[in-house]
């Protein structure tokens, strides 16, 4: 049985760190609400970027565009990871490490035993936990949310297309975080290369808009810089959702540890009052008995 002196020593211990999460629970509800305004923000333009490429895809010979060509036969892949950079964040990491391996190991699981699946993990946490378990992972961001800003997204995105236009992969697929909600984030996979634009050509169609425009200089010329830009914006945007996710997650995780710690807290100091109610008794039982003792002499 713990004795009076454990308990305290626990007791102290366990408010040491209550005062740690909730200080956590603070920074990242406040980091939250800034990365919650960026992420939604970017949202509008990525998505009317998109619904113009793939208006002017369908003016336009997409094949002209080696990245708006999609390759019937698929023999090597590029795999984005985003995770985040530090921990206690509950399953946040886990989650989305376990659907890239889901990916690699069972949807690509012939190409990955052939090894000609990459892995380019933008985050620590992916990075360290497929780098230990010997997965070929060709590019690494350790620490990119730390100070994350649109330049790492455009490198990336320069990375990928470089090895699409050479040849090096047939597609690359990026596995993230979506931010929905502060209680839990949603895991996507999407197809970042080749650009499939004609996705958005049939949503506008059942939608009922038909808008025509004149382009200028040519819809091939616009389309050619419309691409990366689109593909830049895609990323950036994915990474400010998983960032957003992150902080809710991490805010979520240390919430919940508070409430532990607070139930541990309530829990110990009943056992404490138990054991010092006991001591004394037994004290008092001491004394009694001895003054019992020396009256009878």
């Amino acid at each position: 049985m713990a004795t009076l002196k454990d308990i305290r020593t626990r007791i102290s211990s366990i408010k040491s760190t209550q005062q740690v999460t909730k200080a956590m629970k603070m920074v990242s509800a406040a980091k939250l609400r800034r990365a919650q305004d960026a992420a939604i923000q970017a949202r509008p333009y990525a998505a009317k970027l998109k619904e113009m490429l793939g208006s002017l895809s369908t003016r336009v010979d997409t094949s002209l565009n080696p990245l708006l060509s999609a390759r019937d036969d698929v023999r090597n892949v590029l795999v984005v990871l985003i995770t985040s950079d530090r921990g206690l964040c509950g399953a946040f990491n886990a989650n989305i490490i376990k659907l890239a391996n889901k990916v690699i190991t069972e949807e690509y699981g012939d190409l990955h035993r052939d090894g000609r699946v990459e892995l380019l993990c933008a985050g620590t946490k992916g990075y360290d936990y497929f780098r230990k378990r010997g997965f070929a992972v060709e590019k690494s961001y350790p620490g990119v949310f730390q100070n994350l800003h649109f330049g790492v997204a455009k490198e990336i995105v320069e990375y990928a297309s470089e090895k699409y236009l050479n040849g090096e992969v047939d597609r690359v697929i990026v596995v993230y975080n979506e931010f929905k909600s502060v209680l839990a984030p949603t895991l996507k996979k999407e197809v970042l290369l080749p650009i499939s634009p004609e996705q958005d050509e049939g949503q506008e169609k059942s939608s009922g808009s038909s808008s025509d425009y004149i382009y200028e200089p040519s819809p091939s010329s616009i389309i050619d810089v419309l691409v990366p830009k689109n593909l830049n914006t895609q990323l950036w945007g994915m990474m400010l959702e998983s960032n957003a996710a992150d902080h809710a997650a991490r805010m979520t995780a240390m919430d919940s540890a508070t409430e532990n710690a607070k139930e541990l807290l309530r829990v110990l100091n009943i056992s404490y009052n138990r054991a010092r109610q006991a001591a004394i008794t037994t004290e008092l039982s001491e004394i009694v008995a001895g003054a019992e003792a020396l009256q009878a002499e």
